[in-house]
């Protein structure tokens, strides 16, 4: 499966070693990153990809939802079908 990831908060050191490292534990590929910083807030958008035999969609929103509680950032993960869908309207 293929899905998007958004992350968004004010900046803070490591933020894309934490996500990726949560991202890796839970068995997501990084297929595609762009990230920016303006004015002290961040923003990351990347593609993840990976088998659903290893990992389902739920348990990786709920693992990136963990995640920002616990950083204070703003992570969202939307399938890519849904995504692209969104950006033909």
């Amino acid at each position: 499966m293929k899905a998007v990831i958004t992350v968004i908060g004010h900046d803070q050191i490591g933020i894309v070693a934490k996500v990726s490292q949560k991202l890796a534990l839970l068995k997501v590929n990084i297929t595609d990153i762009s990230q920016t910083l303006m004015d002290g807030e961040f923003t990351m958008m990347l593609m993840g990809e990976w088998d659903d035999s290893k990992g389902d969609f739920e348990t990786i929103k709920k693992g990136l939802a963990d995640l920002g509680t616990g950083t204070g950032l703003d992570i969202h993960i939307q399938r890519q079908e849904l995504f692209d869908a969104i950006q033909k309207l």
